[in-house]
């Protein structure tokens, strides 16, 4: 009798970015409960606060559907990668960026319309929480975009593994997939 046969181990790319993903959920979730309880407490029609404006909720959806086409390219982009193709993936890839970046862009640029109508960290507490919530998420995307550029290049050296990519996927999912959470939550 031989030596029971080994256990494949996980990747620790992949390991260490699930365990990263998973404070950042618990970390977000708190966010959105300090949120949820603060709005509760107000007075009936009292939110947002009187003198604040309304969050852009049209526009941003249409953000939303961007960040969320993003993901869905990464997702083809990593079958490709699979599939050892990497000239396909990397178009994909290379979508994926795009998406995520016009969708940081969009952001910021409401983020300036909205202080030029006085919505600012310290206007009010629906202020207070948009800035940091949705900022920490910008944080998040801008870091993320960043991990997609560097898979990118690794990608056009030959270098770029699927268990690399797949710890990549798993940040920048958690980006896209906490967004309509903030959205729901923020602006609706």
């Amino acid at each position: 009798m031989g030596a029971p046969p080994r256990r494949a181990l996980p990747d620790s790319a992949l390991l260490g970015m699930a365990l990263f993903v998973f404070t950042e959920v618990m970390f977000f979730a708190g966010f959105i409960s300090a949120f949820v309880i603060v709005q509760g407490g107000s007075p009936p029609g009292a939110w947002p606060p009187p003198g604040q404006p309304r969050l852009p909720i049209a526009q941003t959806a249409f953000n939303t559907l961007a960040l969320l086409a993003s993901g869905v390219a990464l997702f083809v982009a990593g079958q490709r990668l699979r599939a050892a193709r990497p000239m396909s993936a990397e178009r994909w890839l290379v979508a994926a960026v795009g998406l995520g970046a016009y969708f940081v862009v969009a952001q910021g640029i409401e983020w300036v319309g909205l202080l030029r109508q006085g919505l600012t960290l310290t206007s009010s507490q629906l202020g207070s929480f948009f800035y940091v919530i949705v900022g920490t998420h910008a944080l998040h995307a801008v870091v993320a975009i960043v991990f997609l550029g560097l898979a990118w290049r690794a990608l056009r050296i030959g270098r770029l593994t699927a268990p690399g990519l797949g710890a990549v996927q798993l940040f920048w999912y958690f980006v896209v997939l906490v967004w309509p959470v903030l959205y729901w939550k923020v602006y609706l």
